[in-house]
C-alpha cells in the first residue's frame, strides 16, 4: 500500500506540494506525457511474459517507457532538457572522486563527535535498526515462500548491519532488504544470494560508469514498474477474512496498521499492530478453555490393581473425586473460567486432582484461585492434589519452587504435590479405601495360601494339593522378578509386598503398566501361552511370592482334573474382570 501510494504522484507527475488525494480529483494537474510513459511501462511489464522469457519484465517495461518518453519529446521539447525536468531521474552525484571526498568528510566529522551527539542519535538509530530489521525479515519470509528456501535470520541481520556501517562511510543511507526491489529481482529470475550480490555490483557500476545515461531514465516508467510490483504483492486473499466472523478482528488489525502507516508513519503503525495483536492474544487466551479434559474418579483409576471388593467400593466412592487436565496459561484472564468450571464439582467432591503437564505459565492470580479451591475442599475434609508439574516452564519458571515461595505448598496447608498423575490417583484411592475400612492391615507376616484371592473358594484338600506344586520366592526391594523377553511359564501370587509391571522403552525409560499388591497375581500371560515375557516385573518393596509353573500345574490337573478346571475358571474370571475394567475406562476417557 505504501509503495503504491508513494508511486502514484510520480506516475501522474503531480506538482510539488500537491497531495495525492487533491491530485487525483484534479486531472488538469496531471502530466500527459508522464501518464503515457507510466501506463506504457505497466502494460509492457504485464504483457512481457507472453512475449519473451529471456528478458526480465521490468527491463521490458523500462525500455518501453523510455521509447514512449522520447517519442513524446518530439511534441514536448522540454522533455529533451535534463535540467529542471521532473520526469527523469536527473544527474546523479557520483564517481570515484565524489566517493573519496565523501569518505574524507565522514572521517573528518568524527572528530567533533561527542556524548551529546551520541545521545541525540541513539533513539533514532535504535528505531531505524528495529524497523529495518523487521522490513528485512518480512521480505525474507516472502522470498522463502517464492523460492522454497530457508533464510538464516541472524546471518541476514549481521550482514545488513555490516553493510550499513560500510555504506555510511561512503555517504550512504541505511537500508534494508525492501520488498519492492527484492520482488523485482525475484520476478526477473534472481532467486539466489548471488543475484543480490550482482544487483548491488551492477548498481555501483552503473553509478560510477553510466551516471549520465541513468539521468535520462523516466521517473513515471519506474513508478509504473513499482506499481505492478505493489499490485502483485497485494494479498487479495486477505479480503476473505471479512467473510468469516471469526477472522473479522484479524482483518481489523491489518486495516488499522495500514491506515496508521499511511496517515502517520511506520513506527506508529508497528506500535498499533503490536498493541492490537497483544489484545487479540489475551482475548484468545481468556476465551479458550483452560480445561483440556475433566473426569470423575469412578471413570478412571490408577495403575494399582485392586481386588474386586476394592474396585466395587471405588466405583461407588469415585464420584467424590474430579480429575482435571489443564492447558495453556493460568493468569487473571483464565482463573475465573477455571473456578466457574469447577464450581459445581466443589459442592459435591472432596478431592480435586489438577494435572499441570500442559500448563505454559502461572501467575499470582492463579495461585490465589488454587488457594480458594483448597479452602473449599478443606471445608469438606478434602484435599487438592497437583501433579505432573513441569520442571521448567517456557518462561524458565520452576513451578514447584514458585508454589512453595508464594505459600501454596506448606505443611499446614491441604495441598499435595505428587509426581505423576497415577501417583495422585493412587493417593486418592488409598484415602477412600481407608475411610471405607477396606485397607488391608499392615502385617509383616506373608499371607497364607487360603488368603490369596485366586484360591479364596478352595477347600482344605484342594489347597493342600496346590501347596505341593507351589514354590516360595523371596525378592529384595528393587530386584526384578523377571524381565521382558525372559522365558518362563510361572504365574506369581503375592503374599507380601508390591510389584510393578514395566515395559522398557528407549533411552533407559520404562512405561508403567500396572502395580500389584497383596492377594493379587501377575505373570499369567506366560503361564497361559508359555511364551516369552511381554513385560518386566520389579519388586517395589521386599516381596514374598508363590510361584506356580504351567508344567507342574499340568501334572496336578492330570491327577486332580476338577481342581485344574476350577483354577482355570478362577483365572479366566479374574482376567475377564481386568479386561472389563480397561474397556470401561477407555470408553469413559473417550467420552471425557
Amino acid at each position: 500500500m505504501l509503495m503504491a501510494l508513494s508511486q502514484l504522484p510520480r506516475l501522474l507527475s503531480l506538482p510539488p506540494g500537491m497531495g495525492l488525494a487533491a491530485g487525483i480529483i484534479e486531472p488538469s494537474a496531471w502530466s500527459v506525457p508522464a501518464v503515457l510513459v507510466g501506463l506504457t511501462a505497466i502494460v509492457a511489464m504485464v504483457l512481457s511474459p507472453r512475449l519473451t522469457v529471456s528478458v526480465p519484465a521490468p527491463v521490458v517495461g523500462l525500455g518501453a517507457g523510455m521509447i514512449v518518453y522520447w517519442a513524446a519529446s518530439l511534441f514536448h521539447p522540454e522533455l529533451r532538457m535534463l535540467a529542471g525536468n521532473p520526469l527523469v531521474v536527473g544527474r546523479l552525484p557520483g564517481g570515484l572522486g565524489g566517493m573519496f571526498t565523501s569518505l574524507g568528510a565522514r572521517w573528518s566529522g568524527l572528530r567533533g563527535f561527542d556524548l551529546e551527539m551520541l545521545k541525540a542519535a541513539a533513539m533514532p538509530a535504535a528505531t531505524l535498526s528495529l524497523l529495518l530489521s523487521v522490513d528485512t525479515l518480512k521480505t525474507c519470509v516472502v522470498v522463502d515462500t517464492l523460492t522454497r528456501a530457508r533464510h538464516d535470520s541472524d546471518r541476514t541481520l549481521r550482514g545488513q548491519g555490516l553493510g550499513n556501517l560500510v555504506s555510511a562511510l561512503f555517504g550512504g543511507v541505511a537500508g534494508a532488504g525492501t520488498m519492492g526491489a527484492t520482488l523485482v529481482n525475484v520476478n526477473a529470475g534472481g532467486t539466489t544470494r548471488l543475484s543480490g550480490v550482482l544487483a548491488g555490483a551492477f548498481a555501483l557500476l552503473t553509478l560510477l560508469a553510466a551516471g549520465p545515461l541513468v539521468a535520462w531514465v523516466p521517473v513515471p516508467a519506474l513508478a509504473g514498474i513499482l506499481l505492478v510490483v505493489a499490485w502483485r504483492m497485494f494479498d487479495r486473499k486477505s479480503l476473505s477474512l471479512l467473510r468469516r466472523r471469526s477472522t473479522q478482528l484479524d482483518f481489523a488489525v491489518s486495516a488499522a496498521v495500514i491506515i496508521v502507516a499511511v496517515s502517520v508513519d511506520l513506527i506508529a503503525a508497528a506500535g498499533i499492530g503490536i498493541a492490537l495483536a497483544a489484545l487479540l492474544f489475551l482475548r484468545d487466551l481468556a476465551s479458550g478453555s483452560v480445561v483440556r479434559r475433566k473426569t470423575r474418579g469412578n471413570a478412571v483409576s490408577s495403575r494399582q490393581r485392586r481386588l474386586p471388593a476394592e474396585r466395587e467400593a471405588l466405583r461407588k466412592l469415585g464420584a467424590a473425586t474430579v480429575i482435571c487436565e489443564l492447558q495453556g496459561s493460568l493468569f487473571f484472564g483464565t482463573t475465573d473460567q477455571l473456578l466457574s468450571e469447577l464450581d459445581a464439582d466443589l459442592k459435591t467432591c472432596r478431592f480435586v486432582v489438577l494435572d499441570l503437564k500442559r500448563v505454559q505459565s502461572v501467575d499470582f492470580t492463579a495461585v490465589h484461585m488454587l488457594k480458594q479451591i483448597e479452602d473449599r475442599l478443606h471445608e469438606r475434609d478434602g484435599r487438592l492434589l497437583l501433579c505432573q508439574l513441569p520442571h521448567s516452564l517456557p518462561t524458565g519458571q520452576d513451578l514447584e519452587s514458585y508454589f512453595a515461595e508464594v505459600g501454596l505448598v506448606k505443611p499446614k496447608r491441604f495441598v499435595t504435590v505428587v509426581g505423576e498423575l497415577d501417583a495422585a490417583l493412587e493417593w486418592v484411592e488409598d484415602a477412600l479405601l481407608a475411610e471405607a475400612g477396606l485397607t488391608p492391615p499392615v502385617s509383616a507376616a506373608p499371607l497364607s495360601l487360603e488368603e490369596i484371592e485366586l484360591f479364596r473358594e478352595f477347600d482344605a484338600a484342594e489347597l493342600s494339593a496346590l501347596r505341593a506344586v507351589l514354590r516360595e520366592v523371596s525378592i529384595a526391594e528393587g530386584a526384578p522378578v523377571f524381565r521382558r523377553g525372559d522365558t518362563g511359564d510361572e504365574v506369581y501370587l503375592i503374599r507380601k509386598g508390591r510389584v510393578r509391571i514395566l515395559i522398557p522403552l528407549e533411552a533407559g525409560k520404562d512405561h508403567h503398566v500396572a502395580t500389584f499388591g497383596r492377594r493379587d497375581f501377575f505373570g499369567e500371560v506366560a503361564f497361559l501361552d508359555r511364551g516369552t515375557r511381554t513385560a518386566g516385573a520389579v519388586a517395589l518393596t521386599p516381596t514374598e511370592l508363590y510361584a506356580l509353573s504351567r508344567s507342574r500345574f499340568n501334572d496336578l490337573s492330570r491327577s486332580h482334573p476338577a481342581l485344574g478346571a476350577m483354577l482355570f475358571a478362577r483365572l479366566s474370571h479374574a482376567l475377564a474382570l481386568r479386561l472389563r475394567q480397561a474397556d470401561e475406562e477407555l470408553g469413559l476417557l473417550h467420552d471425557a
